[in-house]
């Protein structure tokens, strides 16, 4: 018998593996051509001469193929973030961490293509449908960021509040970020950027003061 009849199951796995990566490579393209809501998942599945239905052995829609570039900067981010030294304070270890997975997509780095980026950035701006995907994919990925702020403080995030509230923000604020660099009223031209602007406020610290506190007594 020969080693490649003894690892069908091997064998089987790679061609799984190349069969989505096709997929989500057909799909970007398509989409970057005509956009996420007009492509449909029989036009990806064709583009890799497969069927609908082996589309839908891999993904369960077109959104949770757009998302496979969000699932990657996700556990990218956890990934720096845990790799940050030890003893740098909490923010500006969330700060530097999500600013260089940022740049890491602008500048095609750590693996990342930079085109698929700019095209999960337009496509999230142009379609209410992939947003709201974008925004439950972060949502479901909440407690796994709180678990790692809560490691790197060394608490129980089952008895403290604190991690739960600043994964939360963490995520707030990158989508903030990303509305500030769409909207093009501010003054942003990359992701990253933008990003760095929003975790220095958060690092600086929220308490603002309010608008009529110079007229108290």
């Amino acid at each position: 018998m020969s080693a490649t009849e003894t690892h069908p199951a091997g064998r089987r796995e790679r061609k799984k593996q190349r069969t989505r990566e096709a997929l989500v490579d057909a799909a970007f393209r398509l989409f970057s051509e005509k956009g996420f809501d007009a492509t449909t998942v029989e036009e990806i599945a064709d583009a890799v001469d497969v069927s609908s239905r082996t589309f839908f052995r891999y993904f369960a829609s077109k959104e949770d193929v757009a998302l496979t570039f969000q699932e990657e900067q996700h556990e990218a981010l956890l990934k720096v973030f845990t790799d940050r030294p030890a003893d740098e304070p909490l923010m500006t270890a969330v700060r530097r961490s999500v600013v260089g997975i940022a740049r890491a997509c602008e500048r095609g780095e750590l693996g990342f293509d930079p085109d698929r980026f700019q095209c999960m950035m337009t496509l999230t701006s142009e379609s209410p449908a992939l947003l709201a995907g974008s925004l439950e994919h972060a949502q479901k990925k909440q407690w796994i960021l709180t678990q790692a702020v809560a490691e790197r403080m060394g608490t129980d995030p089952e008895t403290d509040l604190r991690p739960h509230v600043v994964a939360a923000t963490v995520i707030a604020a990158f989508r903030a970020a990303a509305d500030a660099l769409s909207n093009g009223r501010m003054p942003y031209t990359t992701l990253s950027e933008a990003v760095d602007a929003a975790f220095a406020i958060l690092e600086e610290g929220l308490n603002f003061p309010s608008e009529g506190a110079e007229d108290r007594p």
